[in-house]
């Protein structure tokens, strides 16, 4: 179900072997509700080829019930690309597998990290790491319907489950199920008393215990998230885990990840060797979105943080905020925005 917009892209995909890690996506890039949308991940494969992507978190119940075919839209040049599921109805989570194998997505990933009042309510997200055996119920209902790779992100603890041996136990009870990869939010999550926005700050980050985690379960592929903003941070995690998950930091400098690609998983180049030919090949795609019926800032909202201590960074930002406010601006204007970068870097 996966839709071509602008160029078409060459398949990057490459055997396992090749990979210098240990795990077949050491880097990847988190899901994160209203960021990682398709025009965000098609962005980055401008960055990097090699890493893998995630979809913001979609509910069993908007897929089996609301548009399905909008929900599931991807461009083939996003793989590999896991699609994030948030429920906990391992029949209806079963389904949704179904169909994200069926769209061409490379994995699925349950939701076990979540702390919104939404997914508590609905019982999923983090509230499950209260219930493991449910997750692990879970995990075996879609892998019996897939054969996809499914995995698993979740926090360090949840509440007064917070110890080292409650997050152990809580994989050892999922890693019965076959989950293919563990994601640990290196936090854990109040479920009361502190927004999403303070359950990713407040909690303080516990990376040795992840580590611990690697080092008693050397079977598991086990990937660290949370507060990693460095490639040399990127480089010490990786001494102790197999995968190494960024969010907010390489969507708030998207260049981060802009030697991904050479260190660790052995390209000769990224795909974009300077920062403005990363937002002018989307041009295209941002012409074929607008003959869709959408609007430029749909895309470009996602490249704001694209020159990020850049000269004229600030320009850049400032100039995008104010001339596509409410929906205003078009490719001409963004053609504008690139000059203007176009004659600072020249200069």
């Amino acid at each position: 179900m996966s839709s071509v917009l602008g160029e078409p892209f060459t398949n990057w995909m490459i055997e396992d072997s090749a990979s210098r890690m240990s795990s077949r996506h050491p880097i990847s890039i988190a899901p994160m509700m209203k960021r990682t949308d398709r025009h965000y991940r098609y962005f980055m494969r401008g960055v990097s080829k090699r890493a893998l992507l995630y979809t913001e978190m979609v509910t069993t119940g908007a897929l089996i019930h609301g548009p399905r075919k909008r929900l599931l839209r991807f461009h083939e040049a996003e793989h590999p690309i896991s699609l994030q599921l948030g429920g906990d109805d391992p029949v209806a989570l079963a389904q949704c597998a179904r169909m994200a194998e069926e769209a061409g997505y490379d994995e699925v990933n349950l939701n076990v990290g979540c702390p919104s009042d939404r997914v508590q309510n609905g019982q999923f997200g983090a509230s499950l790491m209260k219930r493991p055996e449910r997750v692990a119920e879970a995990v075996a209902s879609m892998k019996a319907a897939v054969k996809v790779p499914v995995t698993v992100k979740h926090r360090i603890g949840v509440d007064d489950l917070d110890q080292y041996e409650d997050m152990l136990r809580f994989v050892d009870i999922v890693s019965s199920a076959h989950a293919d990869r563990f994601s640990v939010h290196a936090r854990k999550a109040w479920l009361q008393g502190l927004n999403p926005k303070e359950n990713r700050e407040i909690p303080p980050l516990r990376y040795p215990e992840v580590y611990e985690l690697k080092r008693v379960r050397p079977n598991l592929e086990i990937e660290i998230n949370g507060g990693i903003r460095t490639e040399e941070a990127i480089e010490d995690h990786l001494r102790n885990v197999d995968a190494v998950m960024i969010g907010r930091a390489v969507y708030e400098n998207p260049w981060l990840f802009s030697d991904v690609d050479v260190r660790w998983y052995g390209e000769a180049a990224n795909p974009t060797s300077r920062r403005i030919e990363a937002v002018e090949r989307m041009i295209p795609y941002i012409e074929a979105h607008v003959r869709e019926g959408g609007s430029v800032f749909h895309v470009i909202k996602h490249m704001l943080g694209t020159f990020s201590g850049q000269p004229r960074g600030k320009w850049w930002r400032r100039f995008i905020s104010e001339r596509f406010t409410g929906g205003a601006g078009d490719v001409a204007t963004f053609r504008e925005a690139i000059d203007g970068m176009t004659r600072t870097v020249a200069a």
